[in-house]
């Protein structure tokens, strides 16, 4: 069974996972990934909120080069494929930087719809595989 590189940002291994943010009651400001206080208020009454799936792209990259510490991916710079990152606007909810599943930048458009996927980044000594959220786009 896969194991999520961070349990507490997303209901996975739920079929259809989405991340938690939090949710601020005084002034309605979401966060990713939780908050203990609201960023725009500074308020403690925030409460953890599931985040919708789908989204749209608001901009891109590619990451070309083997990520620093703490990186959990077990690829040496010979074996490390590119991978997309992108800015993803959640409804009208909050905006998420995470993995696109696509890095091909000819094939990313502004306002592409996305939605939440889970794929594998690792996998440990003992064959355990390691999942991260990205982005797919529908």
């Amino acid at each position: 069974m896969p194991k999520a590189l961070a349990p507490e940002i997303s209901t996975w291994p739920a079929p259809d996972p989405q991340l938690i943010g939090s949710r601020c009651s005084d002034c309605g400001a979401v966060a990713f990934p939780v908050h203990s206080r609201c960023p725009r208020c500074s308020s403690g009454n925030v409460a953890e909120t599931t985040l919708p799936r789908r989204g749209t792209l608001v901009s891109w990259t590619t990451q070309g080069f083997l990520p620093g510490p703490p990186y959990a991916g077990r690829e040496t710079a010979e074996m490390f494929t590119p991978f997309g990152v992108g800015l993803v606007q959640l409804g009208d909810v909050v905006r998420v930087e995470g993995r696109l599943t696509e890095n091909d930048p000819d094939r990313l458009a502004f306002g592409m719809e996305v939605e939440l996927t889970m794929v594998p980044i690792a996998v440990g000594d003992d064959g355990t595989e390691t999942v991260t959220f990205a982005f797919r786009t529908i």
